[in-house]
C-alpha cells in the first residue's frame, strides 16, 4: 500500500468548462486516467488537493465523482478555491453515500492513516492577507490545520501536511502555516493552486526551516499523481 498525492484535476465532465483550452492542458484527462492507471493500486491512497471539480453545487457533481470513484485507489479530497460545491462534511459524506462512491472521503477538520502517514491538511490561504477578511480566514484555516493534525496525535504515523494554497512562493512566506508545520514536527507538505510555466518556475520546491515542500497542481506534475516519499 502506498500513498500518492495530485491535485487541481479542475474536471468538467458535467459543466461546459474544459481545461483543455489551456496551454499544457491538452487531452489532459485522458493522460491523468492513463498516468493514474500505470500507478496507481486499489490498495494505494490518492490525495487530492483542491481544485477538484467545477461544479457549483454539490449535487452537481456526480460525473466528476462518479470520475474520481472509478479511479484505482481510496481517495482522499480537500478544499481548493475553485470547489464552490464544498459543502459541511457531513453533507458531502451523506452525498457520496447517496451516489454510491465509496472510494473517495473528505480530508475536512480530520485525518486519515495511510501506508506509514498519518495525513492531515486543509485549505490553507491567499499569501498576502492583508485585509482584515483575509486575515479572519487565514485564522480558520490556521485552526482547521490544527484541528487535523490534533486528530493525528494518537496515530504513531509521521504526519504529513496537504494544502491547496503554497504556504510560500518567491521571498512571501506564510508563517503562521509554517509556525504550525514546525510546532507539530511536520517534515512534508504538499501544495498546488500554481498553475503555468512562468508561476510554476517560481515555485517553491524544497526545503525550508526543516520541511520538504513540493508543488502538485497537476500541469506542474504532468499530470502523474507523486508518490510520497
Amino acid at each position: 500500500m502506498s500513498l500518492f498525492t495530485i491535485a487541481d484535476l479542475h474536471l468538467s465532465l458535467g459543466e461546459d468548462k474544459p481545461m483543455d483550452i489551456f496551454k499544457g492542458w491538452d487531452n489532459y484527462m485522458q493522460r491523468l486516467t492513463d498516468n493514474w492507471n500505470k500507478l496507481i493500486t486499489d490498495n494505494d491512497t490518492v490525495v487530492i488537493a483542491g481544485d477538484i471539480s467545477w461544479a457549483m453545487k454539490l449535487s452537481e457533481t456526480y460525473k466528476d465523482f462518479e470520475y474520481i470513484n472509478s479511479l484505482p485507489g481510496n481517495k482522499i479530497l480537500l478544499k481548493g478555491n475553485h470547489d464552490y460545491w464544498w459543502d459541511t462534511y457531513s453533507k458531502i459524506n451523506r452525498t457520496l453515500d447517496e451516489f454510491g462512491f465509496d472510494t473517495i472521503k473528505i480530508l475536512f477538520n480530520n485525518s486519515y492513516e495511510a501506508d506509514n502517514y498519518a495525513i492531515c491538511g486543509t485549505r490553507g490561504w491567499v499569501l498576502d492577507s492583508t485585509a482584515d477578511e483575509d486575515i479572519q480566514i487565514l485564522k480558520r484555516e490556521c485552526g482547521r490545520l490544527r484541528m487535523s493534525l490534533d486528530s493525528a496525535k494518537e496515530s504513531d504515523k509521521e504526519p504529513v501536511v496537504f494544502l491547496h494554497y503554497p504556504p510560500l512562493y518567491g521571498n512571501v512566506v506564510c508563517t503562521d502555516i509554517i509556525d504550525i508545520l514546525t510546532e507539530y514536527n511536520v517534515k512534508k507538505c504538499y501544495y498546488g493552486h500554481i498553475h503555468g510555466k512562468n508561476m510554476i518556475n517560481g515555485a517553491f520546491n524544497g526545503e525550508y526551516n526543516g520541511i520538504q515542500f513540493r508543488l502538485i497542481s497537476c500541469d506542474a506534475v504532468s499530470f502523474m499523481p507523486v508518490l510520497v516519499r
